[in-house]
């Protein structure tokens, strides 16, 4: 009834994109105004998802809020555990054991590696090609397999706990890491010749959702997507953490590869470099990582953080994951605050989506790789 109004009034439609939409890529809804195929406004309408999850860290105390990280974001499980163990490492003044860093290390660029497989591999299907997703699913499930020798999980994981990890590395992982890594490169390489140099993919991103530097300052994104539009910026290297200050490894930022400087081609092919640079990484970990040593500094049974705030930020796979904590000496934290890089993508779409046809509108969203459980806490 609503849209038959608007048609009278303004002549537009108004459009339901999602909440349950294989292009939204989980429950979200995108409130459409379009003249035929041209949109003239886009409304992101989240909360679909919202678990209470900050809520819940206040109830279940600080060891026990660990597995609840994971759904922070699934797909990048080992960043937001990371995230949250450093937050509550700092306020109580824990060190983790060099061995521990190095694994947390490992782990964490493994599932960059698949968190990427599956941005760009769901970003190939919402332009039509369903072969590379199935490529790089193929991809994922074998770094699943190296992740599910270390810890026993392939998803939601549990693997990093404050103070360390959960389990050191089986019998010959490195030798199976080396291996994959050298699997690995050759298939990136198959892969740019599948898709990234694919004259129609190339066609359909090349200058669409154009995102200027000061426009992503303004808008607050993170990771590739600021790095898309040409600012140098990562955690890893800019406010360095763990062991990533021994680490040599480079920052890819959008250069206008097909198109212009911050077009949805730049943010994909951003991701596909840091993936190479991930890889380079691990590598290099494989070779530093010490022989023996602990892997996690020891905690007591009834842990308590004393009165005070704690703020951990984290490279993750969507850019900066921010967790703020705020203790008063008991078992529970009085406040949780957990922020993503997903958020605060969301919120470039109202300006930028305005004006494109849906068709675009598409492999813009796509390209901004938002994570639904990233949104709604």
């Amino acid at each position: 009834m609503k849209a038959a109004i608007n048609e009278m009034d303004d002549g537009l439609m108004e459009l339901n994109m999602g909440p349950q939409h294989p292009s939204t890529h989980g429950v979200i809804r995108l409130v459409l105004k379009v003249d035929g195929e041209v949109v003239k406004s886009v409304i992101p309408d989240v909360g679909y998802l919202h678990r209470s999850i900050e809520k819940i860290a206040e109830q279940v105390g600080y060891i026990g809020f660990m597995p609840y990280t994971d759904r922070v974001d699934y797909l990048s499980a080992m960043h937001a555990n990371a995230g949250y163990a450093m937050a509550v490492e700092k306020l109580a003044g824990i060190e983790v054991p060099r061995r521990a860093e190095f694994l947390r290390v490992i782990v964490q660029e493994f599932n960059r590696i698949i968190s990427h497989f599956i941005a760009i591999g769901t970003f190939a299907m919402d332009m039509g090609a369903y072969t590379p997703f199935v490529y790089l699913l193929r991809e994922r499930e074998t770094i699943n397999d190296i992740l599910e020798s270390i810890c026993g999980a392939r998803l939601t994981y549990n693997y990093i706990w404050i103070g360390g990890v959960s389990h050191d590395l089986p019998a010959g992982f490195k030798e199976q890491a080396t291996e994959y890594l050298d699997h690995f490169d050759k298939v990136i390489g198959e892969f740019n010749r599948l898709l990234t140099k694919n004259t129609i993919f190339i066609n359909r991103l090349a200058g669409i959702g154009v995102i200027s530097e000061q426009e992503a300052k303004y808008y607050g994104l993170a990771g590739p997507n600021l790095r898309a539009s040409g600012i140098s910026y990562d955690l890893r290297r800019n406010e360095p953490y763990s062991i990533y200050p021994e680490l040599d490894f480079d920052i890819p930022v959008g250069q206008g590869w097909s198109g212009h400087k911050g077009d949805s081609f730049d943010r994909f092919y951003c991701r596909i470099l840091e993936m190479e640079q991930s890889s380079r990484i691990l590598r290099q970990t494989l070779k530093m990582l010490p022989s023996d040593g602990e892997i996690r500094a020891k905690i007591p049974k009834v842990f308590k953080l004393q009165a005070g705030e704690s703020v951990s930020r984290i490279e993750s796979s969507r850019g900066s994951m921010m967790y703020y904590i705020l203790a008063d000496g008991t078992i529970r934290p009085v406040r949780v605050k957990i922020r993503t890089g997903s958020f605060n993508a969301m919120t470039v779409l109202e300006k930028k989506g305005t004006g494109m046809m849906i068709s675009d509108l598409i492999s813009f969203f796509a390209s901004l790789d938002i994570d639904a459980p990233e949104i709604d806490r």
